[in-house]
């Protein structure tokens, strides 16, 4: 039974430029170190071949050291690795891939499609027809000369494409690189492996998106697979199967507080994440001041024990009990202040102006307090 590992969207030399520099690092040597738990699947698995639908390198300007550390990390598979560029790493004149060549760092068994045309790999059951993008976007379908490419009789038809299907996006929004959707029937594909959607996602039973194998976003959108492509003979449909291959767990947390037991569940939750999640947070709503301190040190610990953690509580208002302004006790220049805070939240000019002392209260409560 011919099988194939599918993957896409590697993203190799991408920067989390709005990430603290030492996650960042980590989360980018993250998406090279998934390229060998890829090589390890497919040794595992067997497959015939790694089907990789582009967007391999996450620009064109990427190291030198970092293009021979790529091609090193598939050295776990010995078997036939197909490559095309994507929309990060197109196949320009001069670029990545040109680049990549010269440097000598393409091993003998990673075969670059830049070009659309037919390669036959008889010995392994297959002929596979890329479509390359050779500039970053194009509006036209790249993937239209597969309905007339002959490939030989008893081979498996494999497409490999990188780009948006028509239909899944909204009607008004004119994507670049379009796909038909029924690419795999007007051409007779056994499957056609994409890459651009980050998440895996079916679109068909012959048309797939694998997603990137390391996720670089906070949407739930399946990230952090590959896809394990099982087709029995020519016209048999595949039957796909998603392997984890992620190292890190991205999460975006959204709460709305209004009672004490929101903020349990907010605490609860962060103390569940660990060394491999990646946290966006977002709190909104209100809490007193008891709850407030409860908050900040549960995202002061998530902090020190998540690889990555960045809080936004711009839309959460701290509104103090009459115990909590009874319990805070000052003195002189910081007793008026105190005082003065105590009266704009009884009688506010405005709204901003609530807000205002509502954030110089829990800064002055947060001194009072240590």
């Amino acid at each position: 039974m011919p099988r194939f590992l599918h993957t896409a969207d590697w993203q190799i030399g991408r920067q989390f430029a709005t990430f603290d520099p030492e996650h960042a690092v980590i989360l980018a040597e993250a998406r090279t170190t998934a390229v060998e738990r890829l090589a390890a699947l497919a040794t595992e698995h067997q497959v015939q071949a790694v089907l990789v639908a582009g967007d391999v390198f996450d620009t064109q300007t990427v190291s030198d050291r970092v293009i021979r550390r790529l091609f090193q990390a598939m050295a776990g598979f010995a078997g036939p690795w197909l490559m095309i560029p994507g929309n990060h790493d197109a196949a320009l004149t001069e670029s990545v891939w040109t680049r990549a060549q010269r440097l000598g760092a393409v091993p003998p068994n990673a075969h670059l499609l830049l070009a659309p045309e037919v390669r036959v790999f008889a010995d392994l059951g297959f002929a596979v027809l890329p479509a390359p993008l050779t500039q970053r976007h194009t509006h036209g379908d790249l993937t239209e000369w597969f309905d007339l490419a002959p490939t030989p009789d008893g081979l498996l038809r494999i497409g490999l494409g990188h780009g948006s299907v028509q239909g899944i996006l909204a009607e008004d929004i004119d994507s670049a690189n379009p796909i038909a959707p029924d690419r795999p029937e007007r051409a007779r594909l056994d499957y056609l492996a994409l890459g651009d959607w980050h998440g895996a996602k079916a679109i068909s039973p012959r048309l797939w998106y694998s997603g990137t194998p390391e996720p670089d976003r906070f949407r739930n959108n399946d990230a952090g697979l590959a896809l394990l492509v099982n087709i029995d003979a020519p016209g048999a449909e595949p039957v796909v199967q998603p392997l984890p291959v992620a190292q890190f767990t991205w999460h975006s947390v959204t709460a709305q507080l209004s009672v004490p037991t929101d903020v349990d569940a907010v605490v609860a939750q962060l103390a569940a994440f660990g060394r491999t999640d990646v946290v966006d947070l977002h709190l909104q709503g209100h809490t007193d001041w008891p709850g407030h301190q409860r908050l900040q040190a549960a995202i002061g610990q998530a902090d020190a024990q998540t690889r990555h953690l960045q809080a936004d509580l711009g839309e959460l208002r701290m509104l103090p009990t009459d115990d909590d302004m009874a319990a805070l006790q000052a003195d002189g220049y910081l007793g008026e202040v105190l005082a003065e805070l105590r009266q704009t939240l009884a009688q506010p000019a405005s709204a901003d102006d609530a807000r205002l002392a509502e954030d110089a209260l829990a800064l002055l409560a947060t001194h009072l307090a240590d």
